[in-house]
């Protein structure tokens, strides 16, 4: 009785098999992806879009205070 349900156990085991050509497809395509999106995303702080020249972040700095000079 035992060896009936080793044998079984191997068998539904070996039933299933992988679809490589998918898994390939697959791997290869977001791989493809990965990799686009990561040039981009390199490339992205080389070249600023320039739509206006005086965006309000940079006209906001805080104002410079004068620090004494150290006296010793």
């Amino acid at each position: 009785m035992a060896a009936s349900t080793e044998s079984y156990m191997y068998m539904d085991q070996s039933a299933f098999h992988y679809d490589y050509e998918t898994l390939r497809t697959t791997g290869v395509i977001l791989a493809v992806v990965m990799f686009v999106t990561g040039i981009l995303i390199a490339l992205s702080n080389k070249f600023k879009c320039s739509k206006s020249k005086s965006s309000p972040v940079e006209g906001l700095q805080p104002p410079k205070t004068e620090v004494p000079p150290q006296t010793v």
